[in-house]
């Protein structure tokens, strides 16, 4: 696990992820959980801290040295976690602190933040492991974070404007259930695990290849 502690570590102090939890805050400081800036910065904000990492070390050739030093599966497992947790917990965190700086101003009589924080989490690491894949399958980072959200924002209009009752496509759903869920939030939270689950294996086959051929 040597290679999730450092990949934790590189993501988690980054000046990205600091920055990806500052402008979460700032959005939710000047526009609320509820507004469209804010469903939308979603896909962008959790991708920062770490979607790009493997790509950047598959270019540099760091990705042999650190081969050396560990086991392939390591890599791989470290990279995707990283990635995952870093950019849920930059949504989640900047969502907490703006929970307390409106309990500060309310005289500590607040009742925290008017979002599920857990949801919010799941949903940044979703997004966040989405340009992953797409960095591994196009080595490209600029198509893997303008297709992360282009994605994003396809779900939107296809559930807004075409597919209404394909509610558990909508990303905006998945911050705020406003439908009913087979076996309640609790549904929601499994079909999340689920879809990152699928990309973990997506993106370790990919790097699989690319390892094998590079």
């Amino acid at each position: 696990m040597n290679s999730l502690e450092s990949d934790l570590r590189r993501a988690l102090l980054s000046g990205r992820f600091l920055l990806a939890v500052l402008a979460e805050l700032l959005v939710l400081w000047l526009q609320g959980p509820d507004s469209t800036l804010h469903k939308m910065c979603v896909p962008v904000l959790c991708a920062l801290p770490y979607a790009g990492a493997w790509l950047d070390e598959y270019k540099s050739g760091f990705v042999k040295l650190a081969l050396v030093r560990g086991s392939r599966r390591g890599y791989i497992l470290g990279k995707y976690l990283a990635c995952g947790l870093s950019g849920g917990g930059a949504e989640a965190l900047g969502a907490w602190l703006w929970g307390l700086l409106k309990s500060w101003q309310a005289g500590g009589e607040g009742q925290g933040t008017d979002c599920d924080i857990g949801l919010l989490f799941l949903s940044g690491v979703v997004w966040s492991c989405v340009p992953a894949v797409l960095a591994a399958l196009s080595n490209s980072k600029y198509l893997a974070y303008g297709g992360g959200f282009v994605l994003y924002y396809f779900l939107v209009i296809l559930a807004e404007r075409y597919w209404t009752g394909l509610y558990c496509l909508y990303p905006y759903e998945w911050l705020a259930p406003k439908h009913v869920w087979v076996m309640g939030s609790r549904g929601l939270v499994w079909m999340l695990l689920l879809v990152v689950l699928v990309l973990g294996m997506c993106y370790w086959l990919i790097l699989e290849r690319s390892l094998e051929n590079g």
